[in-house]
């Protein structure tokens, strides 16, 4: 939460420099935003190589179909959340927004101090590749030295990103509304905030409300029940902001659900890694919005859009810990994808941070449901935990 408080703080001392401070202030954070771009953009790569690689070869082994049904569960999940999420997204926002125009002359507009370039070592669809090739060979082989490269190698990107990337996005989106207040075009962008916002809250709960409708009906559960019983691990994801942290309480509250106590035991921390249906929600929520408000990037259709939702769904396995490492692991897929520019990628990163608590929520409610179907499958006695609907 003071990390949201801190890039509000953030976006409200740019807007007020770029319309008051003088050049040189405005040049000041525009080299910060240069340089933490620079930065973020090296190190895409880097967090999908990591933790992609580590988060396969970490998976569960001998667990035999009752794994397979969880991660198809959970990527199906993840699609579908996606695929609804645009549809709703590109219907209302493609209405309300209006492509944002830079009122400044491009002859008079502000740069940066200095200019530098540090390329990735490689591109975001090679590091895809390669975590896949080690990540499925280093669970076959169960190669322990090239696993602990790879865990090695996450925890050095969790440090870059908790020490030094995080506490710099303040200064960063700084850095971008100052410029958008310099070149006249922030309110624009403003005024679509709230709505978007609002709208992926909005299709959160949506979703929730689909997967325990759904899940209750097909297997006999009241839906409202099950939705309340899983209420405490979803306000609990609310101020932790992470659902490795709120892993207790949704393990408590899905075998009050009358979930099997192995099984919860096995789904849910595997689903607090790779099921991200909230965060997938509002990653293409956001993403449409950015797209509604560029000049040079059309809202492309649902199948169009449908190849960057199931990439993400891939790219969200193991996304960092840190708060907003969801948005930070894809925003490789939005520059090759979807033609995301700086620019484009500092919105995405404000839009995702502002209610990142909100997306994790989603998650791990979802994983509640997740662990729901795979109890029903793995046909374990279910435990008279909750009320079941007449059928």
């Amino acid at each position: 939460m003071k990390l949201i408080l801190k890039l509000i703080a953030g976006i409200l001392i740019g807007i007020l420099l770029g319309f008051f401070a003088p050049d040189a202030i405005i040049r000041v954070l525009l080299t910060i935003k240069l340089l933490g771009g620079q930065l973020i953009g090296f190190t895409i790569p880097l967090i999908i190589l990591f933790y992609i690689t580590s988060g396969i070869a970490s998976l569960p082994k001998n667990s035999g179909s009752l794994l397979g049904k969880t991660v198809a569960l959970s990527y199906g999940s993840t699609i579908i959340a996606g695929s609804l999420a645009f549809i709703v997204a590109s219907t209302v926002i493609s209405g309300m927004a209006e492509p944002v125009t830079a009122a400044a002359d491009s002859a008079n507009k502000l740069t940066s101090f200095i200019t530098i370039e540090v390329p990735p070592l490689f591109g975001v669809m090679t590091a895809l590749a390669t975590a896949f090739l080690f990540g499925l060979g280093i669970s076959i082989t169960d190669s322990k030295p090239l696993k602990t490269i790879a865990e090695d190698g996450r925890r050095i990107i969790d440090l870059l990103l908790s020490n030094i990337i995080i506490p710099l996005l303040p200064f960063y989106i700084a850095g971008v509304f100052a410029e958008m207040a310099a070149e006249g075009t922030v309110f624009s962008t403003l005024k679509t905030f709230g709505i978007v916002l609002a709208l992926a809250i909005f299709m959160h709960w949506v979703w929730i409300t689909i997967q325990y409708t759904v899940t209750g009906l097909a297997l006999g559960y009241s839906p409202l029940k099950l939705i309340k019983n899983m209420m405490p691990a979803y306000f609990t994801a609310v101020g932790t902001m992470s659902s490795a942290a709120t892993i207790p309480v949704t393990l408590r509250q899905t075998k009050e659900n009358g979930v099997n106590e192995s099984i919860a035991n096995f789904t849910i921390p595997l689903c607090a890694t790779i099921h991200l249906s909230g965060s997938t929600i509002t990653l293409v929520t956001c993403s449409t919005a950015v797209m509604a408000l560029s000049q040079h990037i059309a809202i492309p259709s649902l199948f169009e859009m449908l190849p960057f939702i199931m990439m993400l769904g891939v790219t969200m396995i193991a996304a960092p810990g840190a708060p907003g490492g969801a948005v930070m692991a894809a925003l490789g897929l939005m520059a090759s994808m979807l033609g995301f520019g700086e620019a484009e990628l500092a919105l995405m990163i404000a839009l995702y941070m502002a209610q990142d608590s909100f997306g994790t929520a989603c998650n791990i409610t979802g994983d509640g449901a997740i662990s729901l179907w795979v109890n029903k499958f793995a046909k374990q006695p279910q435990p008279q935990a909750i009320e079941q609907t007449d059928s």
